[in-house]
């Protein structure tokens, strides 16, 4: 079972990314007691729509994982460009080295490796390499992924999807986003839970499989 992890490491690329595919996974782990951390890249200054703070998406994320259950101390945030982390991708590496020295992870949710976009394919290219001694999954973002293993699913309940949902609701400054919404949030979980006869999941493909 996946709750038989002890300590899991959740990489997104930008802020909001890990929520999206994994939040209900990462709310289940942390009702079963699992130590989970969380890695974001990227706050996407560049990005952030006018009106809004640049910085805001630091502020975000903190209340998202937050409602995650995720502890504060558990919470990594780096600054480095958006659409731009392949630049930067020996640091990158680096970064996730020197966490993996300092805990004893033994999960890793990591994007697709089919993944097109440039930040989340470098983030889950480094983690192989970082972590290629770890059992590493691929989270799925299904508008930035052509093709998708379905071969793991995590069934979940409805409490960890509305805990999925009110997190992503503390991105205000992404609201207007379509995958965003408590619709879009609700429906994907269903249909992931239609495949395996559950009420709701969330899919990822296996990448390494370490028992």
């Amino acid at each position: 079972m996946i709750s038989s992890f002890k300590n899991v490491l959740v990489l997104a690329p930008h802020t909001d990314d890990g929520e999206l595919g994994a939040g209900g996974t990462i709310t289940s782990l942390i009702e079963n007691g699992v130590n989970v951390y969380y890695a974001a890249f990227s706050t996407a200054e560049e990005s952030v729509p006018e009106g809004f703070p640049k910085d805001i998406l630091k502020t975000e994320v903190k209340k998202a994982t937050e409602q995650l259950g995720i502890k504060e101390e558990n919470l990594f945030i780096y600054s480095y460009p958006v659409r731009k982390l392949n630049y930067s991708r020996q640091d990158i590496l680096e970064d996730m080295i020197k966490l993996r020295k300092k805990y004893n992870f033994d999960l890793i949710l990591t994007p697709s490796l089919h993944d097109i976009h440039q930040d989340h394919l470098t983030v889950a290219q480094e983690s192989v390499r970082a972590f290629k001694t770890k059992t590493i999954l691929g989270y799925e973002l299904i508008w930035n992924t052509l093709s998708f293993d379905f071969t793991m699913f995590v069934k979940l309940e409805e409490k960890h999807i509305e805990k999925k949902s009110l997190a992503l609701q503390e991105y205000k400054s992404q609201g207007v986003r379509d995958y965003m919404s408590k619709e879009f949030i609700y429906s994907l979980a269903k249909i992931r839970g239609v495949q395996i006869g559950a009420e709701y999941a969330e899919t990822f493909e296996v990448i390494r499989w370490i028992i």
